[in-house]
């Protein structure tokens, strides 16, 4: 079981474990392709789609595999959607039989019979591309290479699952063919175990946690429930065919997998829908997935389902809000591909009555909740009517009847729909609770399908999680006042929209006269900009919302902050409605509705200078902008609308830590009394929420750790003076970073966790640390930001360190943003720069040379290996194993418990630190040499490579004199560039013609017999990396 503890043995592990699920492993050699650079099984697949398709004449099959094989379309997600067309919905073919041109519809997969399908798994298959690579698992269907697995050692330091994720990244772009056909990927380092899809960043790959949807998985290492959650076979074809779709949004494609809680609840909606048609009572249940967590997509998913496996059902999807018809309506719009029909918005009752009426089967129409009140007549009677009722428990979908102020009895907007729709099946989805009281809603749409809790969608990473900092104080508002505002909420809460408010304005004249006057809207304008330059600008994307009170409050503060700052009229724009008696100096400000489609579009785009949106009302709810991070809060709100409000801020993007909700007006009682209806968990999580409470003691933690367990033994206290100039705080870092790298590698890891988790919690908390807390924290991140950039996969350019440290200091430290971390080394870093060897030779921080010089070698043997087999891998073993004995004995130098945690002072040098540079020195210095050699030589690059294996034994030039060999390798070049067919190494019998032609000019050249058999198999390996040479 040790084995496991390496790449190869977890490789056999997760290969064991797929076997178990029914998966036949058929070894890479035996996986019959037409050529090294396509990934299709082509006899796998043809036999495959024979037996799904037994009619069909053989040139169909023919014709369907050609047009499988040939999908060039431009950019890898097109090509991947086609072919996802096809293995969906399956191929159509058109062919002629006597002389009549036919169409037939040829299935790739079979989805009713599970069986009928052949899942083979497979391991270290080698692909040419722009790079010859080698995934560690590739899963085929029926010949297909639908999912690509790649592992990272248990135990390496250095190598865990983002490596895996960069790893797949690179492989998209070295072997993109195999990509084309990919359904999706799963990465794992043991620990953890996520998938995601081919246009996935790394926070959108995901942990499955369940296998049938009755629990999640709270286990550490669990990668089986992954592995059987998804690839169980029958569940594996669902996802398939059901729960990914392509999205085309901001001139970007996006493909689109279910995540786990989506899968398993859009399940049990299914269920509970066809149950209650069963039933005849139209109760589908109602399905709470938390904002912010995907549930217009579930909506999707769910509609998509019941499609296919209904007869032809008609969908009416109804909203409280225009905008929010228009965004639930986007939505739809974008997946119409997948749903295989185009949705349609209703533009009055009497255009729901027609289409509804004007068709018997089939249709997706969007409705706002307001045009049933226009009539209480019955649109249709039909049964095969479902309604999907978004944010099912305002109190716009009330049951009960009302008496209005002129005395006549008004109807609940529910039972509007209910006497419009009387045998329709009713399903409602939620973002927040329904409340304890709420019996409308139960009466509407029974009780809840599926519950997903704010807790558990940031313990999935599906959202982040909402912190709260309150800035009331900072007003300067009186107690009295704050009570006023308290006492206003009861009112607010059942006033609609912004207009609803501006109508109301009498009864809340005193509280808007205070909290819009003159003095109030300064203080809060210079604090807002205060906080947000200092804290928030260089976030993320710097994208920050203020929620004013009411539109005029909203111009004022717009207003105030130009005069403030006079060169951000691109960065703030103001987003509310327009209304007909505006003064006429709001036109220009508000703009039609046009200027606020284009809003909306800059305000997505993060490269975009509009920043700062200033809203009521719009925006509020259904609008996502993931890196949106900071929400100023300036209008009391309560309840749903409340809840729905601050989750604006919780999307998943990059590395966001959470989003941050800025309370000016005195929330944090309604965001406590909204909780009422949450779990306990969603409950105790806002509790938490204060930034004081949570993200600043966690800040101070981390701050202490990186201080006191890594840096105890080592002066930085000069950054903490105000006069400290550029130069001194470069060398400072340059230090920190030597200080580091005297670690052994798992305390450098170690080190970087810590920083990285300081720099989450300081993202959230850096408008209450100190200014000491400020500096120290900023120069923790810049060495591990330069850790990161020297270790991790990449080419090393100065400029890029220096760039970044330079931006990230000039906020904290308040330099002028000129850092030069490697003063010495102007031209940047590269071997091949005899001053830089020179230098580096010299510098006094002699493990961060080490780690520099080590990094770039690393680069370079990366170029050799590609091509020159050879000498790659013979720099390549040099490298490794004069690194091994440099963090072996770092580790043995690691005396005691308190020195390995850099508690007492180490030897002046204890890891023969010299001798090791000196080792890397000479393996430059000998790549620098072999350049210069192979020019003299006057030899192509795929001349070298072949001259490099000929020329391996030791004694080879008691054999030939170096002429000899030069003309020898030309010919071996010409004859071996003849012999190349596109399947050569694919067939057995390539192969073998390929060796006896090796050995026949062996032969000729009288090459010594006792290496021959060697140099076959290294001529004959060489000749596999001869595609891929060309231009390296």
């Amino acid at each position: 079981m040790a084995e496991i503890y390496i790449e190869e043995g977890f490789e056999k592990l997760f290969i064991k474990y797929i076997q178990d699920l029914g998966y036949e492993y058929v070894p890479q050699q035996e996986i019959v392709r037409d050529r090294m650079k396509s990934p299709v099984a082509v006899e796998i697949l043809k036999e495959a789609l024979i037996r799904i398709n037994p009619n069909l004449p053989v040139e169909v099959i023919e014709q369907t595999i050609y047009q499988i094989k040939n999908i060039d379309a431009g950019l890898l997600e097109i090509r991947n959607e086609i072919f996802f067309e096809y293995l969906q919905n399956g191929i159509e073919i058109s062919y002629y039989t006597d002389d009549r041109q036919q169409t037939e519809r040829v299935y790739l997969l079979d989805y009713e019979n599970i069986d009928n399908n052949s899942f083979i798994i497979t391991n270290q298959l080698t692909i040419i591309g722009k790079d010859t690579k080698r995934p560690d698992i590739i899963l085929y269907i029926n010949g297909l290479p639908l999912i690509v697995i790649e592992l990272k050692s248990l135990t390496s330091e250095s190598s865990d699952v983002s490596s895996a994720y960069r790893q797949i990244k690179n492989y998209q772009y070295d072997i993109e063919e195999l990509f084309v056909y990919n359904a999706f990927n799963i990465i794992s380092d043991f620990t953890t175990t996520k998938v995601g899809t081919i246009t996935a960043d790394e926070s959108w790959y995901k942990e499955w946690k369940s296998i049938d949807g009755s629990y999640e998985s709270t286990q550490y290492a669990d990668y089986k429930t992954l592995l059987e959650g998804i690839l169980e076979k029958e569940r594996f074809l669902d996802i398939i065919k059901n729960f990914i779709l392509f999205e085309h949004k901001d001139d970007k494609t996006y493909k689109i997998l279910a995540q786990y809680h989506q899968y398993f609840a859009v399940h049990k909606a299914i269920r509970s829908t066809l149950e209650a048609m069963q039933r005849g009572d139209g109760r589908g249940g109602v399905f709470w997935h938390t904002q912010g967590s995907g549930k217009s997509l579930s909506m999707v998913f769910y509609t998509g389902y019941l499609i296919r496996i209904l007869e032809q059902p008609t969908f009416v999807i109804l909203t409280d809000r225009n905008d929010l018809d228009d965004q639930l309506y986007g939505q739809f719009s974008r997946a119409k591909k997948f749903l295989r029909q185009e949705p349609i918005q209703a533009e009055s009752r009497k255009n729901l009555d027609q289409l509804l009426n004007d068709r018997k089967s089939n249709g997706i129409f969007f409705s706002t909740m307001q045009k049933f009140a226009e009539s209480e007549e019955a649109l249709t009677d039909r049964n095969d009517v479902i309604v999907i009722a978004d944010e099912a428990h305002r109190s716009q979908y009330g049951l009960r009847e009302k008496i209005n102020k002129d005395g006549q009895i008004q109807s609940g907007m529910a039972r509007l729909v209910r006497k419009s729709l009387p045998n329709a099946t009713y399903i409602g989805f939620t973002g927040t609770p329904l409340s304890v009281n709420d019996r409308d809603t139960r009466e509407v749409f029974g009780e809840y399908i599926d519950v997903y809790d704010m807790s558990q969608s940031v313990e999935d990473g599906a959202t982040k999680p909402v912190f709260y900092e309150n800035r009331v104080i900072n007003l300067g508002l009186k107690e009295e006042i704050l009570k006023e505002i308290d006492n206003k909420y009861e009112e607010l809460s059942a006033i609609a929209n912004e207009m609803d408010i501006e109508a109301s304005k009498r009864e809340l004249s005193r509280l808007e006269q205070i909290i819009g006057s003159d003095e109030a809207i300064n203080t809060l304008v210079h604090d807002i900009i205060n906080h947000y330059e200092e804290t928030r600008a260089n976030l993320l994307t710097g994208k920050a919302m203020i929620v004013a009170y009411n539109r005029q409050i909203a111009i004022k503060i717009y207003k105030k902050i130009l005069e403030l700052r006079p060169d951000w009229d691109a960065k703030v724009q103001v987003v509310v409605t327009a209304n007909n008696n505006d003064p006429e100096e709001w036109k220009a400000i508000i703009g039609s509705r046009a200027d606020k489609d284009e809003l909306v579009k800059k305000f997505k785009d993060d490269e975009d200078p509009f920043k700062i949106a200033i809203v009521v009302d719009m925006w509020l709810t259904g609008f996502d902008v993931p890196s949106l991070a900071t929400m100023y809060v300036y209008k009391p709100m309560k309840e749903h609308n409340l809840m729905q409000a601050i989750a604006r801020v919780n999307r998943v993007f990059k590395d966001k830590a959470g989003g941050l909700v800025v309370d000016y007006i005195g929330i944090a009682n309604a965001l406590k009394a909204a909780m009422r209806d949450y779990t306990k968990a969603d409950q105790k999580a806002i509790q938490n929420a204060d930034i004081r409470d949570s993200a600043y003691p966690m800040f101070q933690e981390k701050l202490e750790v990186c201080r006191n367990v890594f840096f105890y033994n080592f002066n930085y206290s000069h950054i903490f003076s105000e006069s400290i100039e550029n130069t001194e705080l470069a060398d400072l870092i340059t230090e920190g970073l030597n200080h580091i790298f005297t670690f052994p590698e798992n305390r450098q890891n170690e080190f970087i966790k810590e920083a990285y988790a300081l720099k989450q919690a300081h993202t959230l908390c850096s408008s209450i640390t100190t200014k000491s807390e400020q500096r120290e924290a900023a120069y923790f991140e810049a060495i591990r930001t330069s850790i990161n950039r020297i270790t991790l996969p990449g080419r090393l350019k100065k400029e890029d360190i220096n760039k970044q440290i330079g931006e990230l200091l000039e906020q904290s430290i308040h330099s002028d943003g000129v850092i030069n971390l490697f003063q010495d080394f102007d031209k940047g870093f590269s071997i091949f720069d005899p001053l830089f060897l020179e230098k580096i030779a010299k510098m006094k921080q002699k493990n961060l040379s080490i780690e520099l010089l080590n990094k770039l070698l690393q680069d370079e043997i990366i170029i050799y290996t590609r091509g020159d087999i050879v000498k790659g891998r013979e720099f390549s073993e040099r490298l490794k194993n004069i690194m091994k004995r440099y963090r072996e004995s770092m580790l043995d130098n690691a005396e005691s418990l308190d020195q390995f945690f850099g508690l007492i002072d180490g030897a002046t040098e204890p890891y023969q630190l010299t001798s090791v540079r000196e080792s890397l020195l000479n393996l430059a210095q000998d790549i620098v040499k072999l350049d210069q050699e192979n020019k003299s030589l006057g030899l192509s690059k795929k001349e070298l490579a072949f001259y490099h294996a000929i020329s391996k034994p030791e004694n080879i030039y008691d054999f030939y004199t170096n002429d000899e060999l030069i003309i020898f390798t030309q010919e071996l070049t010409e004859t071996i560039g003849k012999e190349m067919t596109p399947d050569w190494m694919m067939r057995e019998s390539g192969r073998a013609n390929m060796r006896r032609t090796v050995k026949r000019l062996l032969s000729k050249f009288n090459y010594p017999p006792d290496e021959r058999n060697k140099i076959i198999k290294l001529i004959v390996e060489q000749a596999e990396f001869y595609q891929g040479i060309e231009g390296v």
